[in-house]
């Protein structure tokens, strides 16, 4: 992406590559299937006129590591994804921030969101109508 530096950021779980640009705010942008980080290329330096834009790419996609499976396949979960991008938020330097996915990028920012309250100011689901439903779990939305 032109004008955003290409770094990759060590999580301690994997290796995530990243596009980052602008200047202010962090705002975090992740991918859907089967994309990379590359899908924010028209988008990303418009919203880094007003913010330092994060685009990343899943661990698993693009540039990032392919950490190794377990038989639960706990490494590739919404929730190890949204460590990583914990992690590469605050290696960052931001301690909290705006994210914005699409499609399983945004079932991540959802997870994120729902284990790190403290660290998501807002948030953004891109062609995900809501969240998958767990055994045993509540439907989300009204009662019909």
């Amino acid at each position: 992406m032109s004008g955003f530096e290409q770094l990759r950021v060590d999580t301690g779980e994997a290796v995530i590559s990243v596009s980052r640009g602008g200047a202010g705010p962090g705002v975090l942008l992740l991918h859907g299937f089967p994309q990379t980080r590359l899908m924010w290329r028209d988008i990303a330096p418009r919203l880094a006129r007003r913010f330092t834009v994060v685009c990343a790419d899943l661990r698993g996609y693009g540039d990032s590591s392919t950490p190794p499976s377990s038989a639960d396949h706990a490494p590739y979960s919404k929730r190890a994804m949204a460590r990583d991008m914990v992690s590469v938020m605050a290696r960052l330097g931001f301690g909290h921030f705006c994210i914005a996915g699409h499609d399983r990028g945004g079932r991540v920012a959802y997870r994120a969101a729902l284990d790190h309250p403290d660290r998501v100011d807002a948030l953004a689901v891109l062609d995900v109508l809501r969240p998958r439903r767990a055994p045993g779990r509540h439907r989300l939305g009204p009662r019909r």
